[in-house]
């Protein structure tokens, strides 16, 4: 009889024991569920209206959306853009979660992206901040997009830099530019997009190349920022849009 309790109490304490074990798993696996996913490559959809509405046009090309105030901020003399960025304006999502800035001023035109395409313009912005660039956009929604700089950076150089961000952004600086201008091409032939800058607009230099895993309809755009500064503008000219990519994604021609 002592035995048969003996042998009753630890079965008890076994299942009280396994009870014990087993919570903390299903707690866990509670708090996972609860918490975002992160933003994905490739998947979800463009903003089909992203910003509000606008006519600007410039060589050809026409902006229908215009991003934080970009068409009230544009000028166009001829084939010459001139777009003006007020202070602390900039698109970057810090990898830290503590920063986002979303406050830029954009043109937006809208690309069918199972074609291939082609944008180009020779960029001159006025440097008189850290950070201070023109910039060309690839652009999909506030938390996936890609930006091709040319920036003034934290040694007061001018250079070449790309951003891609897909949730939060990262950070590429690239090839130091003396000149006041530099010519700068995003180029898809819907497999791949290609990143490069030239000081000819003939020879050109590879800065970024990727999977092209963006939705059928995305945008392509222009802007100015001063993330730090007082305000900067940046002049935009030669620009021309193509349904046409290049032929060697590392010569970029």
């Amino acid at each position: 009889m002592t035995k048969s309790c003996c042998t009753l109490a630890l079965a008890l304490a076994l299942l009280t024991s396994c009870g014990t074990t087993t919570a903390p798993d299903t707690a866990a696996t509670t708090t996972s569920a609860t918490e975002p996913a992160a933003p994905v490559s490739g998947s979800g959809k463009a903003n089909e209206n992203p910003g509000e509405a606008c006519n600007v046009q410039v060589a050809g090309i026409t902006f229908t959306r215009s991003l934080n105030g970009a068409a009230q901020n544009a000028q166009v003399d001829k084939d010459k853009l001139t777009l003006r960025s007020a202070a602390k304006r900039d698109y970057f999502n810090d990898p830290d979660g503590k920063l986002t800035n979303n406050t830029a001023p954009v043109l937006l035109t809208k690309v069918n992206n199972r074609q291939p395409f082609t944008l180009v313009a020779k960029v001159t912005p006025s440097f008189l901040e850290m950070y201070d660039a023109g910039v060309l956009y690839l652009f999909v929604r506030n938390d996936w997009w890609q930006k091709f700089c040319f920036e003034r950076d934290e040694r007061a150089r001018t250079r070449v830099v790309s951003v891609r961000t897909i949730g939060t952004s990262d950070d590429n600086d690239h090839d130091l530019v003396t000149r006041k201008a530099v010519y700068m091409k995003i180029s898809s032939d819907t497999k791949t997009v290609g990143f490069y800058h030239s000081l000819d607009g003939t020879t050109w230099e590879l800065a970024r190349l990727y999977k092209n895993d963006y939705p059928a309809d995305i945008w392509l755009g222009l802007s100015t920022q001063s993330p730090i500064g007082k305000g900067t503008s940046a002049q935009f000219e030669a620009c021309l849009l193509t349904k046409t990519s290049i032929k060697d994604f590392r010569l970029g021609i």
